[in-house]
């Protein structure tokens, strides 16, 4: 109790003191919004729980800013058996934060945990089982070659969970030690207080010599992203990872003591767009939902509304990844032939110019990433006989429940990709995800065989080059048929006072440890 109340009181005083003074110069306090559920990314998805799960945590692999892969708790690994084999070597040193040696039997475990309970099946759904031979050798068992299972090994999705304390019987994804965690990664758990902060302190007993660089680690949590800005100008805070807000970044950027770093975050590839409910009339013609996409202006988007921070989105998969390709149709803005599409689908303009309405729904709580693109919408489709309706919703789990029950009829969010495409790609096109009540699966409700294919195929293509040629298909067809519009390709911006170095610009940006984040 007395540790807590030092770290505490050093969070709640680090305003007051100078950037050198001692204890808050060995504190590294990160700024977010977003409040995690708990910690342990092997059953729970997004951002508020992987990136303090990956200080928490290790995992047997983690990659650099060129998408290789790099040693962690595995200090080497080998594909057998015709790529239906991983075999992990783990270090000789790693132990847990309770001192207990990490071993071949917690990777078992957690590789089984993540299969049945993770929201993305699709990581380690080839996987059988996990023979552990020796303390140190983990041998993962595919029915099926599986490229993606090396990304799927990574810090964002894969916490190497301790079976001492997890295998008591209780159930994983309600584990009380998924809010008192215990893991091997850089720093331990000390506290949580939901919507203030957690605080974390340096693993002394950490396999990686040297680091982390900080003897504390702060998570501090705000109601508001104006809130996190101002402390950060305040110099309250350090660092802001994850940072997606392009006007936030804009306004960032110009404070004296800030770098904005751009670099990584290419594994995350965090898609804008328009989706369309593919039931519901006139929606099910592909030269209506066609029309639609040549009518958005995407240069406007992200040169005008967005600054110049966000990128054009072309299709599917976000530029940076190694199965981009620009070959698709590109959907400039064309109002003649978006008008020729809705004439030969039938539509006809009435008295009022108007061909019907169409009822759009926007994610809340990102008012720059969406509301203001909802707003250009609205005047810019009536340019094309379309009559926006803006439909509000209070609160996410209102939108969550509306699109994730098919209560739609186009919908302005996005999606990540999650590095391989098996892990974030294929949930949005495969029609035997068509899930209704699960929000970011295929709730377009997008039926194409010749995609299915593809995907199939490219889930178990072992040569680089020929899973790319399949991958560049997909991209085709998918942009072909339009179930969603693409927009824009979000900033993953990490913003940080300009003393500190060795910022994560890796593939994961944010979502990977912060162990060589040190202040100069």
């Amino acid at each position: 109790m007395i540790r807590i109340a030092i770290l505490t009181a050093a969070l709640a005083c680090a305003a007051s003191l100078p950037a050198h003074a001692q204890g808050r110069a060995e504190t590294l306090i990160v700024g977010g919004t977003q409040t995690p559920r708990h910690f342990n990314a092997a059953v729970q998805s997004g951002v508020a729980t992987m990136m303090p799960g990956a200080q928490i945590f290790a995992s047997p692999l983690r990659f650099d800013e060129k998408w290789n892969a790099q040693p962690y708790l595995a200090e080497s690994w080998s594909f057998q058996d015709d790529g239906k084999s991983l075999l992990l070597k783990l270090v000789p040193n790693a132990v847990f934060h309770d001192g207990k040696p990490v071993t071949s039997e917690d990777v078992a475990f957690s590789v089984m945990t993540a299969k049945a309970f993770h929201p993305f099946q699709s990581m380690f759904g080839p996987v059988e089982r996990v023979d552990t031979p020796t303390p140190q050798i983990a041998v993962i068992r595919m029915k099926d070659p599986h490229p993606a299972i090396l990304l799927a090994m990574s810090p964002p999705f894969l916490p190497i969970l301790p079976k001492h304390v997890y295998g008591d019987g209780q159930d994983v994804r309600n584990h009380p030690a998924n809010l008192k965690p215990v893991g091997s990664g850089p720093y331990k758990f000390v506290e949580y207080k939901q919507g203030e902060h957690i605080i974390l302190e340096r693993n002394e007993k950490f396999f990686i010599p040297g680091r982390p660089k900080f003897a504390r680690l702060v998570f501090r949590i705000f109601k508001d992203p104006s809130a996190m800005e101002l402390a950060f100008e305040r110099k309250d805070i350090d660092m802001i990872s994850f940072h997606s807000s392009p006007t936030s970044v804009q306004r960032l950027k110009r404070m004296p003591h800030a770098v904005v770093e751009l670099r990584g975050g290419e594994a995350i590839g965090p898609l804008g767009w328009v989706a369309f409910n593919m039931k519901k009339k006139p929606l099910d013609d592909v030269r209506v939902r066609q029309a639609i996409s040549y009518a958005i202006d995407r240069e406007f988007i992200v040169k005008k509304l967005h600054g110049g921070v966000t990128k054009v989105a072309t299709g599917p998969i976000a530029p940076g990844s190694p199965f981009y390709t620009d070959k698709v149709e590109p959907y400039r803005l064309n109002l003649g032939k978006a008008n020729q599409l809705l004439d030969a689908a039938g539509l006809k303009k009435g008295a009022d110019g108007m061909r019907f309405t169409l009822q759009l729904d926007a994610t809340p709580g990102s008012p720059d990433n969406y509301g203001l693109i909802a707003e250009y919408l609205k005047p810019q489709l009536k340019k094309i006989g379309i009559n926006v309706n803006l439909r509000v919703s209070p609160d996410f789990p209102t939108w969550a429940k509306r699109i994730g029950g098919h209560d739609f009829e186009a919908s302005l969010d996005a999606s990540f990709n999650y590095g391989d495409p098996v892990i974030g790609v294929h949930r949005t096109y495969l029609s035997s995800n068509i899930r209704p009540g699960v929000v970011w699966s295929n709730t377009q409700s997008y039926v194409n065989p010749k995609v299915d294919e593809l995907l199939a195929k490219a889930t178990v293509e072992r040569n680089l080059e020929k899973r790319k040629a399949l991958y560049h298909a997909f991209q085709k067809q998918v942009v072909e048929d339009v179930p969603v519009a693409f927009t824009h390709v979000w900033s993953v911006a990490t913003v940080a006072d300009k003393a500190l170095r060795n910022l994560p610009i890796t593939i994961w940006s944010g979502l990977t440890p912060y162990d060589e984040i040190e202040r100069r």
